[in-house]
């Protein structure tokens, strides 16, 4: 085989993306019909796993798992352009592996290949120089995990003393008090 498919997400992923394409441009009955009462503004995106339902969530990922597999066989020569086996542990990978997942799914459905070409020149390349930028030379090689460098930052960024002091800085800017729930 000289090339293998796209891994299509199952059932579930896929009647998610069918929802989603009704609300985005089906008529005002094939909405009625498909969503019921529930808002577009509520339909969980595959794109951004956090807005799904557990059940939903739980599918994404695998499927992201196997879209993974899928890029580092097929498009990465590289190897700091591989997507490292512990890219649950990365959000900003999950995050933007999403992305690229979606728009490749969408790109396939497509009945030109303007999207896929896009896919192509854009979006793969856009998240594997990213990807590759942000674990730098010393990321994660195989078999290893490294911490997240940024933890001690992080974890000072939401200590109670510094969120303390960012928001008596947003106070004496605006010379009064602000609710910290807006």
């Amino acid at each position: 085989m000289i090339a293998a498919e796209f891994p299509v997400p199952d059932r579930l992923v896929r009647h998610a993306f069918a929802q989603l394409r009704v609300a985005k441009s089906g008529t005002h009955a094939e909405r009625a019909a498909e969503l019921g009462d529930v808002r577009p503004a509520d339909l969980p995106r595959p794109w951004d796993p956090p807005s799904c339902p557990a059940t939903l969530r739980s599918r994404v990922w695998v499927w992201l798992d196997r879209v993974s597999a899928w890029i580092n066989h097929e498009y990465s020569w590289q190897f700091d352009r591989m997507i490292p086996s512990c890219w649950p542990a990365h959000p900003h990978i999950a995050h933007e592996l999403a992305v690229v997942a979606c728009l490749r799914y969408d790109a396939g459905c497509a009945l030109s290949p303007d999207a896929l070409e896009d896919w192509h020149r854009y979006a793969l390349p856009g998240f594997l120089d990213r990807m590759a930028a942000r674990l730098s030379s010393n990321g994660c090689p195989p078999g290893r995990h490294n911490d997240w460098p940024g933890r001690p930052r992080h974890q000072d960024f939401e200590s109670a003393a510094a969120d303390q002091r960012r928001w008596d800085a947003f106070a004496a800017d605006a010379s009064t008090a602000i609710p910290r729930q807006l």
